[in-house]
């Protein structure tokens, strides 16, 4: 029988369909700064780079940073659009980095699967998002809320047939699972957009399984972090469909060292098509990874419902 966490990630459909047709606010023109802490972090760092692409000029950064130093990601704050996310909508930094940005008289947006929380209070404008109430202390359902929401704000389509191929590819990686009991060295590499979706998918299988994971740009891995690779690595490599030729080089390379490879639109020891939605794609792969984290934590025989030094809400004392 799946864990409650496997339900919960497989039953998530349901949540984003529904959100799909959810009113968002207007955010405008202006520069847009997307916050957030571990998991609504990697999630920023998607929805800057999409913003980036479609002509609006956008930074991700952490909360915290971003309170101690916003100049040092953002050298004029005139006019800024502060986006804040939290799942729980109480994330200490993220409530008060959106403190701190109103009352800078900057414009503010919190987005939380949490209502009534913090950080809708603290922001001009909010957006909530019902999330599965089963959801445990790793982050599932609700980070694919908050990153349909994003797309959405910024005037990509999210379609239910991308919800209908972001099942299928949650699916497909079901096949992996001959190859994870190889990985005991994970890396995870995307471009563009998909270097959030890198980053996030390694913090999923560290968190959940304890293992050692790594996420880069695809063309920065042979520059150093190449020299870790042997047989027992694993590397997953979500393709970007303007520079798939030369992650594939990466790939073989990697391949020729002893790795296997997990290809997410391209090729790999396992590849799993995924379509060329642009950013979009960020979100049908997702839940993918999610999946493979909790496959990798079955192996080890965890328990992802109580992962190791974590808990569901970071909230900081004063002091």
């Amino acid at each position: 029988m799946p864990s409650i966490t496997e339900q919960v990630m497989r039953d998530q459909f349901d949540y984003l369909a529904d959100a799909i047709a959810q009113p968002l606010p207007d955010i405008g023109g202006r520069t847009l700064v997307f916050l957030g802490c571990g998991t609504s972090y990697y999630l920023a760092q998607i929805l800057a780079a999409a913003a980036n692409l479609a002509g609006r000029p956008a930074i991700a950064a952490p909360s915290a940073e971003w309170i101690q130093r916003p100049t040092a990601y953002l050298a004029d704050l005139t006019g800024a659009m502060v986006i804040g996310l939290s799942r729980s909508g109480m994330t200490t930094e993220t409530v008060n980095a959106m403190r701190m940005a109103r009352a800078g008289g900057l414009g503010t947006l919190g987005i939380s699967c949490a209502a009534d929380s913090d950080i809708l209070g603290a922001a001009e404008h909010s957006i909530y998002l019902p999330t599965d109430p089963r959801e445990g202390i790793v982050m599932t359902v609700s980070a694919s809320l908050m990153l349909l929401a994003g797309l959405r704000l910024l005037g990509q389509s999210v379609t239910a047939k991308d919800l209908i191929v972001g099942k299928e590819v949650m699916q497909a990686m079901q096949d992996s699972a001959g190859l994870l009991k190889q990985g005991q060295h994970l890396v995870y590499l995307g471009a563009g957009p998909f270097f959030g979706l890198a980053n996030e998918g390694a913090l999923k299988v560290q968190e959940m399984s304890l293992s050692y994971a790594q996420a880069f740009h695809p063309l920065e891995y042979r520059h150093g972090p190449i020299s870790l690779i042997d047989e027992a690595s694993l590397v997953t490599i979500i393709y970007a469909p303007d520079s798939a030729p030369e992650e594939a080089l990466v790939a073989k390379d990697v391949q020729a060292k002893g790795a296997r490879v997990i290809g997410l639109g391209g090729p790999g020891d396992l590849t799993i098509p995924i379509p060329d939605r642009g950013p979009v794609s960020a979100l049908i792969a997702l839940p993918a990874l999610q999946l493979m984290g909790e496959m990798v934590a079955l192996r080890k025989n965890l328990n992802t419902e109580t992962p190791r030094h974590l808990s569901k809400v970071v909230m900081l004392s004063e002091g």
